[in-house]
């Protein structure tokens, strides 16, 4: 069993996962910084001169909501990245074909799968991401071979080979 992690272009998809994380925590805190200082700019020129700044607190409040809650997905990113980094060191990829059922909801049936087994079931998983960007690209590998490996009780982790980045899923009972 080679796991995961060892892959060269885990790796790479692993960096380009990074890479958008620190982007958006970077972006976010960058958002929130301005947004303080504009707000503190804004005072300031109204004390000294008496004339409040035209639209100043509703930027103030737009860069600071805005960059706050880019911070927290940067930071979740962040955190997904590492938990996925360490799971990856320890289960190999599972090739398989990938089914899209709707906007989110995939299958994914391993090598050896044959749908005409009653017994058989291939692994019913719902896209975590909600950006529509990510949603397209996933969508785009209908019918494709990709790897994927188990990263949690119930969370997958997707690429496929000239992917830059993976894809999480959350695993989806059966009824």
């Amino acid at each position: 069993m080679i796991p995961a992690a060892d892959d060269p272009q885990t790796r790479t998809a692993l960096t380009g996962y990074l890479a958008g994380a620190l982007r958006w925590l970077a972006g976010g805190l960058i958002a929130v910084v301005l947004g303080v200082l504009l707000g503190a700019a804004a005072v300031t020129i109204a004390r000294n001169s008496g004339q409040r700044v035209p639209l100043a607190g509703l930027v103030v409040l737009v860069l600071v909501m805005v960059g706050s809650v880019a911070a927290a997905a940067g930071a979740g990113a962040l955190a997904r990245h590492h938990r996925w980094e360490r799971a990856l060191q320890t289960v190999p990829w599972q090739t398989g074909v990938l089914r899209i059922a709707g906007p989110a909801v995939l299958s994914f049936e391993p090598e050896g799968y044959d749908e005409l087994d009653p017994l058989a079931e291939p692994v019913r998983l719902r896209l975590t991401s909600t950006a529509v960007w990510r949603t397209r690209a996933v969508q785009q590998l209908h019918d494709a071979v990709v790897r994927a490996a188990p990263v949690g009780p119930r969370e997958w982790v997707l690429t496929a080979d000239g992917l830059p980045t993976l894809y999480g899923a959350r695993s989806v009972r059966h009824h």
